[in-house]
């Protein structure tokens, strides 16, 4: 694989140095609370707690995320295409091993990986295999394989988990507070309101945070996809559908911003004409890069997707077993 672009560089770096200063604020409120609940003493065991908690949480199985929605392991036979175009880009990526592709029957246009660098799956929709193009499909994996390979799932798991322990710390110290309120009125206990105040507001400050390094990443994950695969258009058009098909004719039409909540601060993840946007100036800087070898054979060989995967007309149901149709 060519080196990365001088530009991809400097991308990088900032991203990281985002993604260390975001982390580094969501540590800071949860040691914070923990200061303002016990004192000095109060915020080192907060940080010893988040530490404990990171170590020892219960990580929820892939396996058992991926039956929920009923998905099938996809085997080299039934989409041979795709899965070599798989295989080539967690190569690239430097992956001791290729995620397991698994397929998710739902017509949604959807992708997420799950799992560990080492142990990794990527689950695609039948609507996702089915609308995209070969050259889109490869953009997704790509955009998958990268937060795979930058330990993205690792990080916001980290993020969700100093997070919810803000989330506790808040809450318990505003029990306390209002166990302690009459002695605060009496004047016996004094607490500056400052305190008080980003007490409160802690839980609602980490969760903006949380939501901010979600958006660092994926800008970073749009990056490494493009690089990956050499055609940052084809990520582009696969965000473009992504954002049509998603929201329907009527929603388009009538409510064109209404899954862009705003402020942007909002957003899960950043604008899509803001990631197209930053897609389309890389083509001048990948020019002449090679692309996948396979995904010519790839783009003649028709719909990739093998006969045992049956076309899904509608949206699968909640029942207490699982999703259903």
């Amino acid at each position: 694989m060519p080196p990365p672009l001088p530009s991809s560089h400097r991308h990088r770096s900032a991203n990281r140095l985002h993604t260390v200063l975001l982390l580094a604020g969501m540590i800071g409120l949860l040691v914070a609370c923990g200061w303002i609940v016990a004192g000095p003493e109060g915020g080192l065991w907060a940080l010893v707690l988040g530490g404990v908690s990171l170590a020892f949480a219960p990580r929820l199985s892939p396996q058992m995320v991926l039956g929920m929605y009923g998905a099938v392991p996809v085997r080299a036979w039934d989409m041979p295409k795709v899965t070599a175009i798989l295989n080539e880009l967690a190569e690239r990526a430097g992956l001791p091993r290729t995620p397991q592709l698994y397929w998710i029957p739902s017509p949604t246009l959807n992708a997420f990986a799950m799992g560990t660098r080492g142990d990794a799956v990527i689950a695609v929709t039948d609507g996702l295999v089915r609308s995209l193009s070969a050259r889109e499909l490869a953009g997704v994996l790509g955009h998958e394989i990268t937060h795979i390979a930058n330990g993205d799932l690792w990080l916001m798991g980290l993020a969700d988990t100093v997070s919810r322990l803000t989330r506790m710390m808040s809450l318990f110290g505003q029990i306390l507070l209002l166990f302690n309120l009459p002695l605060l009125i009496a004047g016996a206990v004094t607490i500056p309101w400052g305190l008080i105040l980003l007490l409160v507001l802690a839980p609602t400050i980490g969760a903006l945070l949380q939501l901010a390094l979600s958006r660092t990443r994926e800008y970073d994950a749009d990056l490494g996809g493009a690089l990956l695969t050499g055609d940052p258009l084809a990520l582009a058009g696969a965000l473009r559908k992504l954002e049509q098909y998603g929201r329907g004719l009527w929603e388009s039409l009538m409510l064109p911003n209404r899954r862009n909540p705003s402020p942007s601060l909002l957003r899960t993840h950043p604008p899509t004409e803001d990631r197209i946007r930053r897609l389309m100036d890389l083509r001048g800087q990948l020019s002449g890069r090679p692309s996948l070898p396979g995904i010519d054979a790839l783009a003649q060989g028709g719909a990739p997707v093998a006969g045992r995967f049956r076309i899904v007309p509608a949206q699968p149901r909640h029942r207490l077993t699982g999703l259903w149709y």
